[in-house]
């Protein structure tokens, strides 16, 4: 009887995980990392790479430094206006990094683009614009809720029109009107990416979601 009632269970356990990867692909999520491959949807001239468990690993090569080398950046290949997107990252200590959206000229995305910063800031006492989960230029979180570094984090981004909502490790930290203030005049729609910032960063599970 145990054994039939722990074959039972695993039965609806795998049916259960097949119904919830179909709804994802019926919600329209896309996997970034198809079959453990950046080729498939990113391109970077940086030193991107990714393991057999799909964990994307920036090493930055000997002298490379800064965050102005936007061609090392890895960028996704399609532009997006309304989307959600959803990956882990993991910083080490006095990591620094960002995930860069509505980006139209890729060898100038400080000032064509948005950047929600990914930074190793957990205790940090003072919000700024560069605690994790910030918006750049001049947009705090409302919280800290960085894990410390070496541990993955969660990070949720959704951008719905006008509406910018970022969401770390399951709370809202971070909620934007695009059309006001510093951000009004930034494109509304653009390329993705990840900032080389001339330190290690690792991501993994990534995924987005076209919104209409």
């Amino acid at each position: 009887m145990k054994f039939a009632m722990l074959a039972l269970t695993l039965g609806v356990a795998a049916v259960l995980s097949s119904s919830s990867l179909q709804a994802e692909d019926k919600a329209g999520w896309i996997d970034l990392l198809p079959d453990n491959k950046l080729e498939t949807h990113w391109q970077t001239k940086g030193n991107w790479s990714i393991n057999e468990e799909g964990v994307v690993s920036l090493t930055p090569r000997p002298g490379e430094s800064g965050w102005t080398r936007y061609d090392s950046y890895l960028w996704l290949d399609k532009q997006y206006r309304n989307f959600a997107c959803a990956f882990d990252y993991k910083v080490e200590p006095k990591g620094n990094s960002g995930f860069y959206f509505h980006v139209a000229d890729r060898s100038n995305p400080v000032q064509q683009g948005i950047e929600v910063q990914i930074y190793d800031s957990h205790g940090q006492d003072k919000l700024t614009d560069h605690t994790s989960g910030g918006v750049i230029p001049k947009i705090p979180p409302s919280a800290q809720n960085a894990k410390p570094a070496g541990e993955w984090n969660h990070f949720e981004i959704i951008c719905k029109d006008d509406q910018l909502t970022v969401i770390l490790n399951e709370k809202v930290v971070n909620e934007v009107d695009l059309s006001q203030g510093p951000l009004a005049s930034r494109p509304k729609t653009g390329y993705i990416g990840f900032q080389d910032h001339g330190l290690p960063l690792k991501l993994q599970k990534m995924k987005i979601r076209e919104l209409p």
